[in-house]
């Protein structure tokens, strides 16, 4: 019976990852599902299944790539990830060489972006506020989610005081992690992100528009 409590990634997830990225077909998919279940599907769920209540609803992401639109037609992707929240929210992503942890508003949508700057812009202490949060990650081993745009967005001064700011396009921080990183490690990484998610939930709010 599969453990309902997370326990980590163990060296068998990233092997097949690898062998995945090796051989990306459905023969080999099939030939090791039940390894595929066992290493990484299950405990993305157990993971999934101690956050909701933190972080607000999410999912485990689907193997399967959508090729409709790619000249690579690999049917399977070489990543496992999650992702649990609301407005904001705490995101992993398992490769075969490690692990990217942490959270906030990824990919905010047209509106939320709109609110997002105009609180930058025109509340200067919730812009410092941002700053601080961000400054504190990445001096803890953070990188912010980019890329930010090359100059100022429509309408703001690209002199403004805040302009590193007003130019992101997301709101969200990641930290590169060994892929058999302790649980409490992975939890302690989504706890930094807990000021960067507030920002958003209080500032941005969910989006009412299509991204």
């Amino acid at each position: 019976m599969l453990s309902m409590t997370f326990t980590g990634f163990g060296a068998d997830a990233s092997d097949f990852l690898s062998g995945l990225a090796e051989d990306n077909t459905k023969t080999f998919f099939e030939a090791h599902r039940d390894e595929y279940i066992a290493r990484i599907r299950q405990p993305l769920e157990d993971l999934l299944g101690e956050v909701q209540d933190t972080y607000g609803p999410g999912r485990v992401m689907r193997p399967n790539r959508d090729v409709r639109f790619s000249a690579d037609k690999s049917p399977y992707k070489t990543t496992a990830s999650m992702w649990a929240g609301d407005v904001g929210g705490v995101y992993l992503s398992l490769s075969a060489t490690g692990l990217e942890v942490g959270g906030g508003l990824y990919d905010p949508s047209r509106d939320q972006l709109a609110r997002a700057r105009h609180a930058i812009d025109s509340r200067p202490l919730v812009a410092k506020h941002l700053g601080d949060i961000l400054g504190k990650l990445t001096r803890s081993g953070f990188e912010v989610a980019g890329p930010s745009l090359k100059t100022a967005p429509r309408g703001f001064d690209r002199d403004h005081p805040a302009i590193e700011l007003l130019r992101l396009k997301h709101y969200a921080a990641v930290k590169r992690l060994p892929p058999g990183a302790a649980p409490d490690t992975i939890r302690a990484t989504w706890t930094a992100v807990l000021p960067l998610i507030t920002w958003c939930s209080k500032n941005v709010g969910a989006a009412i528009s299509p991204s």
